[in-house]
């Protein structure tokens, strides 16, 4: 995001880069920091800090699709050439991947439930923190986010979950917007209104 442009005027504008579209540079150390230290800032009842994060960058990210690939063909041997090449480069669209690993769990105060609330928005946040930075990000999840032994390999552990992973890199790319949904199909006012 160019340093002169508005908040709102990125929020009029927010959409997500194709991950295809994704390429070098990426985010240095010191940005990959200052990314996560605002894509910490959250709502988080509680000051549970119900998440953390893992960066894959470089040669694991080739070794993970390479595990991503085995998995895949494990359960489908038939796997086209075409899906078997989005599982060998699965973590290698972007320069930079960061899985946001939800630890929500039950809590004798804060619901489970707004737990996992602030881990999306986590995942949220870290996408304007990477645009922010002059970077495009692409919030997945995919298949890997829901198998075990995926969960695994990428460190994940049982008893957490993968909110999502976050592809930054660059891009020149016009990506055009998709439609949006009409207000008059989401909202409805209680009380004092629109009549």
């Amino acid at each position: 995001m160019q340093n002169d442009l508005k908040l709102i005027d990125y929020l009029r504008q927010r959409h997500s880069t194709p991950v295809a579209q994704i390429k070098e540079p990426g985010p240095s150390d010191a940005e990959i920091e200052a990314i996560l230290s605002l894509a910490s800032r959250v709502p988080d009842h509680g000051k549970l800090a119900p998440w953390r994060f893992i960066v894959y960058r470089g040669a694991v990210r080739g070794e993970l699709s390479a595990e991503f690939l085995r998995l895949a063909l494990e359960k489908d041997p038939e796997l086209s050439d075409a899906a078997q090449e989005a599982e060998r480069t699965r973590f290698l669209r972007a320069p930079v991947v960061i899985g946001v690993v939800s630890k929500a769990a039950p809590h004798v105060k804060i619901p489970e439930w707004e737990q996992v609330l602030s881990a999306g928005a986590v995942c949220l946040n870290m996408l304007m923190a990477a645009e922010a930075h002059g970077f495009v990000a692409n919030w997945r999840t995919e298949w890997i986010a829901y198998d075990a032994r995926a969960l695994e390999l990428l460190g994940i552990a049982p008893d957490e979950k993968a909110a999502g992973f976050i592809h930054i890199g660059s891009s020149d790319f016009p990506v055009p917007d998709r439609p949006r949904p009409e207000l008059s199909q989401i909202v409805t006012y209680a009380g004092e209104g629109r009549g």
